[in-house]
């Protein structure tokens, strides 16, 4: 097979279905938040994606590898924003869940005490770093190395670019809270944190 043959073949990136139904995190995130966050930006970064690579030899990556190669170069900004914008909205809605919060599983929530102290102090690091977070963006848990801490990344850049592996996040971006919240991120965050964060999710990705 050609490299022209390969590219003609190449598949699409595909919008990931939701973990969930549209309404199951209400009334903390409703489901005309999901509506516009899920079914407009979400898919519009997929759509856009798949225009600006048909045709391309990026058509043949896969999601994390497009990220990984794009990462940095200024003359790819587009094709990384919207690449890595899919892959975090993905780890984003499997951060969530209905009825999430309470404790941690204890694999989990031995990390959790090592580098924070507890389980509070690590919600107040990730709420801290959502509110100073300045304009768009994303606030983690993630693992480095043996122990766990909280970073930020603006706009649409991820982990993934930074050596670390991602345990969980929390979308800053205003379109995930406006609506349900306007301009108090810092309820929203805490809401999400308190009511729908997924522990499960983020002590599977420990490994």
């Amino acid at each position: 097979m050609t490299n022209m043959d390969m590219i003609e073949n190449a598949m699409l990136h595909v919008l990931p279905l939701l973990p969930y139904a549209a309404n199951a995190l209400a009334p903390v995130i409703s489901a005309s938040t999901i509506g516009f966050h899920y079914g407009k930006h979400h898919k519009g970064y997929v759509d856009t994606l798949n225009k600006l690579i048909a045709g391309t030899e990026l058509a043949e990556l896969s999601l994390e590898k497009l990220i990984a190669e794009t990462a940095g170069k200024s003359d790819q900004a587009a094709i990384f924003n919207n690449a890595a914008q899919i892959w975090n909205h993905t780890f984003y809605w499997r951060s969530l869940r209905a009825q999430g919060g309470a404790m941690p599983p204890a694999k989990l929530q031995q990390k959790i005490d090592a580098a924070f102290g507890n389980l509070e102090v690590c919600k107040k690091e990730l709420s801290t770093a959502a509110m100073a977070q300045f304009g768009s963006g994303w606030v983690w848990l993630v693992l480095e190395g043996d122990k766990l801490k909280v970073v930020k990344t603006g706009n649409a850049e991820t982990p993934l670019s930074q050596g670390v592996k991602p345990l969980l996040t929390i979308d800053v971006w205003e379109h995930a809270y406006y609506l349900d919240y306007q301009n108090s991120r810092a309820d929203y965050v805490n809401a999400v944190l308190d009511k729908l964060i997924n522990w499960d999710f983020a002590a599977a990705n420990l490994g």
